[in-house]
């Protein structure tokens, strides 16, 4: 796997990973949404963690700035 995502993406992806686990946490969202959000969430953490998003590969997008 090779790196496609920059700071300022993974920084964000941290950022509304923690909302969307707060927001079910606490019981603001719940039932099926709140499960779906955070699958999401958890999803936003994984790839935030890996610096690879495998839905950037077939859009073609790579935030990681230039070499």
């Amino acid at each position: 796997m090779k790196k496609n995502m920059g700071i300022a993406d993974r920084a964000a992806r941290i950022v509304v990973a923690v909302v969307l686990a707060i927001l079910y946490f606490t019981g603001t969202v719940s039932g099926t949404l709140g499960i779906v959000l955070l699958v999401v969430a958890a999803v936003f953490l994984l790839t935030s963690i890996f610096s690879f998003c495998p839905l950037y590969l077939p859009l073609g997008l790579k935030t990681t700035g230039k070499k």
